[in-house]
């Protein structure tokens, strides 16, 4: 009981200024300390005030698009086949598209030209490396053919544009100088975003609900858009982007999409050195300079289309080959537009548009009024705290009161070293810790009054204290462990950050009740060598 080997005493000095250590950075400025020693806590959306935003992703418009890009390639391979067909449509509410060969005997060759436009899709709840097309292609006597996305593809689909959807609002959020935001999936197609410091979400907003796909196409020059009616096979009507207050025009633009926007490197906002008026440069890559370069080279004198979300930005003439992967997009834009387009294309287009479902907004008054609330309630139950174990154990209680000042100093580094965000519930879970942390002190004062009272010696009833109840200390302390473990697997956001909070409160603190007091227990023991215990 009495005994502690050196190394043990060094090993627990050497945590509790480990401890210590990790909360400085808590105390001073962030920007004062190297980038490896900056690991302190942050403040949560509730706590520091900010944007919350919950998107979702629009998985219509994945179905719709597989479902168009499987037009139009069966549409190329049937007239490589020399197939032909009749009503070649998509419809992307029922998941599929359909035709009727001209000769019912060339439906099998239709079908198998179908299905090499499959794509393999992970079959769920298979081992992995499992696979199955995403199509189902079926034929009738009557020579119509249908393909059919399956269920697999739907949820391969669902999970991968969720996601790529996350990689690429993290992006374009970085591209926006916010520090410590918080991106993480919400459910089946649903993206939580917390902005801390973020008052006005508009432009997030703006910069979020734009998908930002790029694309170049030829014009058809024979089709009229403005002369109604539907567009010809192959073409679609894409108004253009409003310039200066005047309506857009509208584009008779080829589907085939020339050079994808994919291939882009980079995109930067800049002024144009012949009219001042700024521009968004861009540069490809080794593919799409290839690309670019072979398309605009063979097709000399014609208009060539840069189109951004479905209109039509700018439509100049190719007045010659185009062969070193650079680019200029021009139009309306001011300094804030042009760097708001460079941005989204340098993150990338997103597979599906995103929608606000919910949002909200805290004020950084209303955060601090939180903090203020927050210090002011754990100050008031550690005075109380303090003074029940003092007049309740006497010595003994306030050795438990030293554990439990180290049992917040060890919290507050834990939390730092994790570079954890503190929210209300955080606090609140620094408070019930506060209060539960001594439960393991009362079951080892209590035992220790309890043998004094059956005559035992000062050192016998020490010994029995501390031995006789780590049994039930551990059984207490696992279950509690087992709830919170229980609460951060199946809880979400703020709900995670008080099991986190409690569950390092719960493992310090059995620390502290068992080691620490018996340590200061023994100093005091070895120092005095009383004849009765001050309990």
């Amino acid at each position: 009981m009495l005994y502690f080997a050196r190394w043990k005493v060094a090993a627990i000095l050497g945590v509790i200024a480990l401890g210590l250590l990790l909360c400085v950075p808590n105390l001073v400025p962030r920007s004062a300390l190297p980038g490896w020693a900056a690991r302190g806590i942050s403040l949560g959306l509730d706590l520091r005030g900010g944007s919350y935003l919950l998107l979702e992703v629009d998985m219509n418009a994945v179905v719709r698009e597989r479902v168009e890009s499987l037009t139009d390639a069966a549409r190329t391979r049937l007239r490589q086949g020399n197939i032909g067909y009749l009503n070649l449509a998509g419809d992307p509410n029922n998941r599929r598209l359909s035709l009727r060969v001209r000769d019912p005997a060339q439906a099998e060759a239709a079908a198998a030209q179908l299905r090499e436009l499959a794509i393999p899709v992970p079959v769920r709840g298979s081992a992995t490396g499992v696979t199955e097309p995403d199509i189902a292609v079926a034929t009738n006597p009557d020579g119509t053919v249908t393909a059919t996305l399956s269920d697999a593809a739907l949820v391969a689909r669902a999970g991968g544009a969720v996601e790529q959807s996350i990689e690429i609002v993290r992006r374009r959020i970085d591209e926006t100088g916010v520090a410590e935001a918080l991106i993480a999936r919400q459910g089946q197609n649903r993206i939580l975003v917390q902005l801390p410091g973020v008052e006005d979400p508009n432009r997030i907003k703006d910069l979020l609900g734009r998908t930002a796909r790029m694309t170049f196409h030829l014009l058809d020059e024979n089709a009229n858009p403005n002369a109604g009616g539907a567009p010809p096979p192959g073409v679609q009507f894409l108004a253009g982007e409003e310039r200066g207050g005047q309506l857009p025009g509208r584009y008779a633009v080829r589907r085939r999409v020339e050079v994808d926007g994919a291939n882009l490197s980079d995109a930067r906002a800049g002024q144009d050195s012949r009219n001042g008026e700024w521009v968004v440069n861009f540069t490809f890559d080794s593919v799409g300079t290839r690309r670019f370069a072979e398309v605009t080279r063979q097709n000399v004198g014609r208009p060539f289309a840069i189109v951004l979300d479905e209109k039509v930005i700018t439509a100049p003439v190719i007045r010659e080959p185009i062969t070193g992967g650079r680019g200029q997009i021009s139009g309306s834009f001011n300094a804030r537009t042009a760097n708001d387009v460079a941005v989204l294309l340098r993150a990338g287009a997103l597979p599906a548009p995103l929608t606000v479902v919910e949002e909200r907004t805290v004020g950084p008054e209303l955060g601090a009024d939180a903090i203020r609330a927050g210090m002011l309630s754990l100050a008031a139950g550690a005075a109380f705290v303090f003074l029940y174990m003092g007049f309740a154990y006497g010595l003994l209680g306030w050795f438990a009161n030293i554990a439990l000042l180290v049992n917040i100093l060890l919290m507050i580094g834990a939390l730092s070293l994790l570079q954890a965000t503190l929210t209300l519930p955080g606090i609140a879970g620094i408070v019930l810790t506060l209060g539960t942390a001594l439960d393991a002190n009362i079951l080892i004062n209590e035992r220790i009054r309890e043998e004094t009272r059956a005559g035992r010696t000062p050192i016998q009833a020490l010994e029995a204290g501390f031995t006789k109840a780590s049994g039930t200390i551990m059984d207490s302390n696992l279950t509690n462990l087992i709830a919170m473990v229980c609460l951060y697997a199946f809880g979400s956001g703020p709900v995670k950050g008080f099991a986190v909070t409690v569950a390092i409160g719960t493992i310090v603190q059995m620390w502290t009740a068992t080691t620490l007091v018996r340590l200061l227990v023994s100093w005091w023991y070895r120092a005095r060598r009383p004849r009765e215990l001050p309990v």
